[in-house]
């Protein structure tokens, strides 16, 4: 009979229910072993043979329906050193980090690790438990305007969420990464105890079978895709076409890796967030439904409708369901589900009306088109719309759109919680779960910065708040690979209960990061700490310095911290650089601070620059203009071409590594290429993006500053008066050489860093500190 299927009599109606708890309990177990074998293999990874010091395991049972939580002991007699048991993957490679960590003297990070390990591996003398922070109670879950709720999969697990990822760190830092990339960041994000991230690749490929399944062409497919360095702003309804359209291998090199992604991540114990239907459409759907009710939105940022402008279905329009429901069925069906959905309708992007029966009824219809996929939907959203614009949304309007989705049935990312919180001011997202987020960089931008006493102290506060519905911490940068510090911080605190005394912990770090104890490095890690990683008050870590930005007379110099503490740390580094310069770290923090301290001496010299001009002064602006393009800048472009992890030349070769022809290579090297620079056809966002790099300082920002210069010196030889528009239009003109211009830049570092920062040091320090004393006296 159909009922047996070979599995013997059919359970009668008193065995049904501890039969199916039978088969839940052995497909539990089957998942538990699954997580100990990948988090296994991952210290194998890791340690090589040393792993075998160490006995990994998975108890879910060790978080008692809580948050995740780790043990580690050194069992008595036997041949390992550390036991470490977590209640899962996830939770157990976070307890393998502390050990590590703390016991071990070890470091990992985005620019290197540091494994020296003691032989014989220590032993504990007493057992270790840990715990995420845990609420005190779950959030509400009893229905909304959207329909009776209850809660989702991963909500009734109850375990507090570590959240990473940035939508736009999928463009601006994983556009061109191949497995390799992606299995050392998914390594780093389990042993960091991330357990909830976005797995967004292989999407568009999903989404053309289904467009070409409604009847769209592929000319209009084609014309709706950007290229792959600004797909993050295709997928949130910014952009449409620029830099496009996506190869056919593209697609396929994506599903690859999208499939490898989300069973990495789920073997681990990591809950994986899937893209879902925001209501953006390409103009296509009018043609194939002429009579779709459809509105074409503004243009975004400084794109007009060349390259924006991309259509929004209503909300009660038929076909948002069809659309919706049909691509989560087809995205499903290609790589299962974890229950968590991601959708923006309005990043950066003014809705349509500000009534608020609107605003839910769009909520409502983007969580319907995932429950008609998968009923146990949970909508996980991005709250930045709701600091970006306030003018727009007033409590009335974040209101409905929250409560457009059960209570409960939503997570809300508090993308910018370190400066600009908006639980405060929403009554915890008027009662909505949130995450607590530092989101800390934009752009993927190069320079020192962080606010390390908001985000030691914001997430305690955030869970202490009247009636919080704050269910876990999240890193979400803009871009990655930089300010190593502050995101170790940020994932040591997603494991505390209380703050951490930051002077000891940051001198600890330093000892760890470098292998060794060293004075001199503790200091110059504990002056930037109170200093470039101590912004208060509201600090957005873009960085303005006048080195990346257009030259013009009207720049703005201000620091938030104290100049002379960079170039104190600088000489400290250089002090230790005897003990320590064998260490792959430290030479890249002495290339970091050693650019941070040129980047101040840019400023300087901009100043001078200007003050001459202003005077009148030739000689004195041949002087600072001369020292600037002819000595600082091409110094500055041989140290960061000294190391691999600040080439140029390393971000277009792995553009072009990802091609499979030399047209796809030209197309993506021109992604790279203008994503860094001008950010769109006509220098839209320019140097958002901005980042220091061997190549881009000579090649792109020196030309910039030369051609200033030479057009202040015209102007006071000639008399005639300096016009920014002017030199905007001549200026631009070389930046888009630059786009085009087709050079090929080392992927491999050149010269001695130790060497290229103290000759630095030794020609600029005296005169810097001197100025920077000065301006403080």
């Amino acid at each position: 009979m159909e009922a047996r299927r070979g599995l013997g009599p059919g359970p009668g109606p008193g065995l049904a229910l501890p039969f199916l708890l039978l088969l839940a309990a052995a497909a539990a177990r089957a998942g538990d072993a699954r997580q100990e074998a990948a988090v296994r293999a991952l210290a194998r990874r890791l340690l090589g043979p040393r792993a075998a010091a160490v006995s990994l395991s998975v108890e879910p049972a060790l978080a008692a329906g809580g948050p995740d939580a780790y043990r580690l002991w050194s069992p008595p007699g036997a041949a390992v050193a550390v036991a470490v048991t977590g209640s899962s993957g996830v939770a157990a490679a976070a307890g393998l980090y502390r050990y590590l960590r703390d016991f071990c003297g070890c470091h990992l990070s985005w620019s290197g690790a540091q494994l020296r390990l003691p032989d014989p591996l220590p032993r504990l003398r007493a057992e270790i438990r840990a715990a995420a922070p845990a609420r005190d109670k779950a959030p509400l879950c009893n229905g909304g305007p959207g329909g009776a709720g209850r809660p989702g999969r991963s909500l009734r697990r109850s375990r507090r969420y570590r959240y990473y990822q940035n939508v736009c760190a999928q463009s601006y830092s994983f556009a061109w990464w191949d497995w390799a990339r992606w299995e050392r960041e998914i390594d780093w994000m389990a042993l960091s105890g991330i357990n909830l991230a976005p797995a967004f690749a292989g999407q568009e490929a999903v989404w053309q079978r289904v467009y070409r399944n409604l009847g769209l062409n592929q000319s209009e497919i084609d014309k709706y895709f950007t290229g792959p360095a600004f797909l993050a702003w295709n997928r949130m309804g910014n952009l449409r076409r620029w830099a496009g359209p996506l190869p056919p291998a593209w697609h396929l090199k994506q599903l690859y890796l999208q499939y490898r992604i989300v069973e990495r991540m789920r073997s681990l114990g990591m809950t994986t967030v899937l893209p879902a239907f925001a209501g953006h459409v390409p103009q296509g759907i009018l043609r194939v439904f002429p009579r779709v009710n459809a509105t074409r939105l503004g243009g975004w940022s400084h794109f007009d409708c060349t390259y924006s402008c991309i259509y929004l279905l209503d909300p009660e329009d038929p076909m948002f369901q069809v659309i919706g429901t049909l691509f989560l069925k087809e995205l499903i069906k290609e790589f299962g589900t974890d229950h968590v959905y991601s959708a923006d309708t309005f990043n950066e992007m003014t809705p349509l009306s500000s009534d608020p029966a609107y605003l839910s009824r769009v909520s409502n219809a983007v969580f319907r088109s995932m429950t008609g996929a998968d009923p146990e939907a949970l909508w996980l959203m991005q709250g930045w719309l709701f600091q970006h614009q306030p003018d727009f949304w007033h409590p009335a309007q974040v209101r409905a759109l929250l409560h457009g989705v059960p209570l409960g049935k939503m997570i809300v990312l508090d993308l910018f919680a370190e400066s600009k919180p908006v639980y405060q001011w929403t009554e915890s997202f008027y009662g909505q779960p949130f995450i607590w987020c530092m989101l800390h960089n934009f752009g993927g931008n190069h320079g020192l910065f962080g606010t390390v006493e908001a985000i030691n102290h914001g997430p305690f506060m955030a869970r202490r708040f009247p009636n919080s519905t704050m269910v876990g911490t999240g890193l979400v940068p803009e871009g990655i690979e930089q300010n190593d510090m502050v995101y170790e911080l940020m994932n040591e605190l997603g494991w505390r209960q209380e703050p951490l005394d930051l002077p000891s912990w940051v001198s600890r770090y330093a000892e760890r990061r470098y292998g060794a104890p060293n004075a001199a490095a503790a200091s110059a890690w504990r002056l930037l700490l109170r200093s470039v990683y101590n912004c208060t008050g509201v600090c957005v870590n873009h960085n303005r310095s006048p080195l990346v930005r257009r030259p013009s007379l009207h720049m703005d110099t201000e620091l938030w911290y104290n100049a002379s503490d960079v170039y104190e740390a600088w000489r400290l580094l250089l002090s230790a650089s005897a003990e320590l310069g064998s260490s792959p770290l430290f030479r890249y923090d002495l290339v970091d601070v050693t650019r941070q301290a040129a980047q101040q001496l840019v400023s300087n010299y901009y100043l001078d620059i200007r003050s001459a001009f202003q005077r009148h002064a030739l000689p004195e602006l041949l002087t600072a203009g001369g020292v600037l393009v002819y000595d600082l800048l091409p110094e500055l472009d041989s140290l960061l071409s000294s190391h691999s992890l600040f080439l140029l030349g390393r971000w277009l070769e792995s553009a072009r590594a990802m091609a499979t022809s030399d047209r796809e290579a030209e197309q993506y090297e021109l992604n790279a290429r203008n994503q860094v620079t001008l950010w769109g056809p006509s220098g839209n966002i320019l140097d958002y993006a901005n980042k220091q790099l061997g190549g881009l300082v000579l090649d792109y920002y020196g030309v910039r500053w030369s051609l200033f210069v030479s057009v202040l010196v015209e102007s006071l030889n000639s008399g005639r008066p300096f016009h920014q528009d002017e030199f905007n239009q001549a200026v631009f003109q070389v930046e888009r050489g630059f786009v085009y211009n087709k050079k090929r830049y080392p992927a491999v570092p050149a010269g001695d860093t130790l060497e290229i920062s103290r000759k630095l040091f030794l020609k600029y320090y005296p005169s810097a500190l001197w100025r920077s004393q000065a301006r403080l006296a």
